[in-house]
């Protein structure tokens, strides 16, 4: 069983790589946030799963980090009716910030799901029902970044407000993210952090 690769980047997709090592060609199914790291001639390396399909026969999955993969692997296994590429799309979201993503997992709060990290509503539900008692199980990298979602309860309607006006969920973060490093007060009224956000997405 194959569970580590380290070699050069012949070529990458939105959501593979193929990379050689010892000049055999392995092709990988990455989260999409892993592919926009790559550099076609650049050196990497990828824990890997194996997953056999009945229509493609083996498939293996990288990941860029020993704990993406154990993040992955809870997801395959403890979500009802999820297979590995569910489980990979699941990781790619969760991989804004895993940080935040166990800290709404514990604490039962699908609005962070459904806003930050764009999982649809039902999704959040099952996630929250599905890993509530796991998630201490599992490696957590990094700190939280979503430090906004923890201070502003308006934080599901300046996603709303936006979204409206066609912004997407990651989008809508980036901006409240910024506002709150330049200090914007989560005591502002909700029309003016609409306002302060769309110049920050307009600059």
């Amino acid at each position: 069983m194959i569970a580590y690769l380290k070699g050069t980047v012949l070529e990458s997709r939105e959501d593979s790589v193929v990379l050689v090592c010892g000049g055999v060609g392995y092709e990988l199914n990455i989260p999409p946030t892993a592919a926009a790291e790559l550099v076609q001639g650049a050196q990497a390396e990828f824990y890997v799963a194996e997953s056999i399909s009945p229509y493609d026969g083996t498939v293996l999955y990288g990941f860029a980090h020993k704990e993406d993969k154990e993040l992955w692997y809870l997801f395959k296994t403890a979500i009802p009716n999820t297979g590995p590429k569910k489980a990979m799309e699941y990781l790619n979201k969760a991989l804004r910030s895993v940080a935040d993503f166990h800290q709404a997992i514990v604490s039962r709060d699908p609005k962070i799901l459904t806003s930050i990290f764009g999982f649809t509503a039902k999704t959040a539900e099952k996630l929250i029902t599905s890993l509530k008692d796991k998630m201490d199980g599992v490696s957590i990298q990094g700190e939280t970044k979503i430090k906004v979602a923890d201070q502003a309860p308006y934080m599901t309607g300046v996603v709303e407000a936006l979204s409206a006006l066609g912004y997407s969920a990651a989008e809508s973060r980036r901006a409240l993210e910024k506002l709150h490093a330049q200090g914007v007060k989560p005591t502002e009224k909700l029309e003016n952090i609409v306002k302060e956000a769309l110049r920050v997405l307009t600059k």
